[in-house]
């Protein structure tokens, strides 16, 4: 998807740039970690990310072809403007099952969210470990998991169940993460690099 950049966005990565050597990296990776790192202006996330180059790529196609993003929770689907999320975060559905289930209402909101979408959705977690946890757990088929869950309970640990799955991901090692980083990661994948004159 094309879109006008902004003189502002365009100068502030050409300052990442300057700070950060992310050229090792393919493509489309490498525009993933530059907009996990802009949203944040954490140059940390450089060495925290954990990418699956093949998967991103793959992804990315799969979403230009229409496949359904769906998120944990309305603030991460906030942060995604060019497409509608699925977020059943709210919904009564999950707000009953979390009840009757004794789970979250994140993770009841997963298993209602698939229901819906069913398999080769995108999942975006931003805020929830318990989401991600019940992606893995459910074995949802996803085309991708970015799994960016922030928190001191759960949120480290749910990401290395995700990186242990095997499902194909974007995720980073350390507690932190939030919805602006999950927003930013798919947003990668909708727009691809932001060209920034050398």
């Amino acid at each position: 998807m094309q879109r006008r950049v902004h003189p502002i966005e365009t100068e502030s990565f050409a300052i990442l740039r300057s700070r950060v050597d992310l050229g090792h990296m393919p493509p489309l990776s490498r525009a993933v970690a530059e907009r996990v790192i802009h949203s944040s202006a954490d140059l940390d996330y450089a060495a925290d990310l954990v990418i699956d180059d093949s998967a991103v790529e793959k992804a990315a196609r799969l979403l230009d072809e229409g496949a359904p993003v769906v998120t944990d929770v309305a603030m991460v689907a906030a942060g995604i403007t060019a497409r509608d999320c699925v977020c059943h975060i709210c919904d009564r559905r999950a707000e009953r099952l979390a009840r009757t289930a004794g789970i979250t209402r994140s993770a009841a909101a997963v298993r209602s969210a698939f229901s819906d979408v069913g398999p080769g959705a995108v999942w975006v977690v931003g805020c929830a470990p318990t989401a991600l946890a019940e992606i893995v757990a459910r074995r949802v088929e996803p085309a991708l998991v970015i799994g960016l869950p922030v928190g001191f309970v759960g949120a480290a640990e749910s990401k290395a169940e995700l990186r242990a799955s095997g499902l194909p991901q974007v995720s980073n090692v350390s507690e932190k993460g939030g919805s602006a980083v999950a927003a930013a990661a798919l947003n990668a994948l909708l727009y691809g690099p932001v060209p920034v004159p050398e």
